[in-house]
């Protein structure tokens, strides 16, 4: 039951975790449409998108990956977009221009590159604007990109000075980010195994960037919706801004916020958005890479999320996650051969038998969304006891 001292309603952790399960359709899966998931999810990180399709499908009664394809270059309900932290994302074509609305205007760090290496601030609108420019009438693999760029810009754009992966990158891709959050370019479909970017007002008809102020609460509001009860501070570190600035965002919203109480700390939501199921969390679940890192960043404190063995084992770095009644419990891998999928589940505690027949159906359902043949097999379990 919600408890409410001197008109602050205090929350468990427990009833959290519940509503943040059923907020993000972990609950239980949903009718609705891969947009409407993705909307729910304040944003699908979709850096692999193998990984994004089973985010969202798992969450979809009866989706496959191809339900969540064709939302993205069929229907175009979804865009694949750089969303926050400056990854990329998977976005609701209608939320759009409220997305770059809110990211053009959150504070930019500037790249941490030596002074030689650079790109001065003219340099970078520069870069943004040639960007614009060039996939203005057709998609652009980066090299493309690239090339467009370096001939409306100058030679410096093309400079090699970027440390990347096993080589150097150019310098005029330190601004894609920026040119993504301020909406000069998105993703397009892929050509062959080659990523392709795209101009917004070519995929979203109508799209034009949304005022800030507008923007930035609305923003807020979506992250409180998924993540919520939360704090400032927590915000901060989901939408990678600082901290003191995000303190000063969720001051200017006044009542449009409402102070509530999680394990004796205060928290926010949005006014009237309180709401907790009746029935604590519940249900096996796996999430696919990124789906569970974009959990725990949003979905603090983690002291409580990844509790004993998690929080040696999963709380640092990109890992499958299995989540037990809302609390990290363990890591799953795979590996596909064409339809075959193998499947491999680490516990970090035995499953009983209730908690063992979930994780079988959450594995089969898994298969239907990556249109597979999955075959689990159980790791070994990293403590004793029961999960």
């Amino acid at each position: 039951m919600n408890v409410r001292a001197e008109s602050v309603l205090r929350l468990s952790f427990e009833q959290v975790c519940a509503r943040r399960l059923e907020r993000h359709a972990l609950a239980a899966p949903v009718r609705g449409t891969p947009a409407e998931v993705v909307a729910a999810m304040a944003g699908t990180h979709a850096q692999v998108m193998s990984a994004a399709e089973l985010a969202v499908g798992l969450r979809l009664e009866g989706a496959t990956r191809a339900d969540v394809r064709e939302a993205l270059w069929g229907d175009r309900s979804l865009v694949k977009a750089f969303g926050p932290r400056g990854t990329v994302h998977l976005l609701p074509a209608v939320d759009l221009s409220r997305w770059v609305g809110a990211l053009s205007a959150l504070p930019q760090e500037r790249p941490g590159f030596t002074e030689k290496a650079a790109l001065t601030p003219g340099q970078t609108e520069e870069v943004v604007a040639a960007a614009g420019e060039a996939v203005r009438d057709g998609d652009l693999t980066v090299e493309e990109l690239g090339d467009r760029i370096v001939a409306l810009t100058g030679g410096w754009a093309g400079d090699l000075v970027m440390p990347a992966f096993q080589g150097m990158w150019p310098r005029w891709r330190q601004a894609l980010p920026l040119a993504g959050a301020r909406g000069a370019v998105c993703f397009g479909p892929n050509r062959g195994r080659k990523v392709t970017y795209s101009d917004p007002r070519r995929r979203v008809p109508g799209f034009r960037p949304a005022g800030a102020e507008e923007s930035l609460g609305w923003l807020v509001r979506s992250y409180l919706h998924a993540y919520g009860p939360s704090t400032p501070e927590r915000f901060a570190h989901w939408a990678s801004v600082p901290a003191a600035w995000a303190r000063e965002l969720f001051a200017s919203l006044g009542a449009g916020l409402e102070r509530v109480e999680v394990e004796g700390e205060a928290a926010w939501t949005t006014a009237g958005d309180t709401a907790v199921p009746a029935d604590p969390p519940q249900g096996v679940r796996l999430l696919p890479y990124f789906d569970g890192y974009a959990y725990r960043v949003g979905n603090q404190p983690p002291a409580l999320l990844y509790p004993g063995t998690a929080g040696q084992r999963a709380l640092r770095g990109n890992f499958q996650l299995l989540l037990v009644e809302g609390r990290v419990a363990g890591l799953w891998h795979q590996r596909r051969s064409g339809r075959r999928i193998e499947m491999t589940v680490e516990s970090f505690a035995v499953l009983d038998g209730t908690r063992r027949a979930e994780l079988e159906a959450q594995v089969a359902r898994v298969g239907e969304v990556l249109e597979g043949e999955p075959r689990l097999t159980l790791g070994p379990v990293t403590v004793g006891g029961h999960a």
